[in-house]
């Protein structure tokens, strides 16, 4: 993964690779994490926007969502993760190592968030798991 890339492939129409400057262009930008995620700082784009960019198939039910380093890999159901935001910058920089960045996922509790998560990867597909790499 090249730093603050996120690549989303799997179930979808457009297999894409969104950088920096493409997270910043796409709709539904949230413009301050702690109405999210209380004591964040930055800002984020909602998951929504992003997989409507690359267009899901039909019959798509749930987005898996891997880390960087391959430590983290959890699926969670594509209806759970409407208010889900990915993290991607503090002020107009990346989000910097130290917030949690390049990239950060956070989604509701109980939707494969609560906390967030550092993320690379979103797959789409109608079946997924649910585990946590040792």
């Amino acid at each position: 993964m090249s730093a603050g890339r996120l690549v989303v492939d799997g179930a979808v129409a457009t297999p894409r690779t969104f950088a920096f400057a493409d997270l910043a262009a796409l709709p539904d930008q949230v413009a301050d994490l702690a109405g999210v995620a209380p004591g964040r700082a930055g800002s984020g784009v909602r998951l929504t926007a992003i997989l409507a960019a690359v267009g899901p198939a039909a019959g798509v039910t749930e987005v898996t969502l891997e880390s960087a380093d391959g430590s983290f890999r959890q699926s969670a159901p594509l209806a759970a993760l409407v208010d889900a935001v990915v993290a991607y910058r503090l002020g107009e920089a990346p989000l910097p190592e130290e917030e949690g960045g390049p990239l950060r996922f956070f989604a509701p509790r109980g939707a494969g968030g609560g906390a967030g998560r550092e993320c690379r990867r979103a797959n789409e597909g109608s079946t997924g798991e649910r585990h946590r790499r040792a």
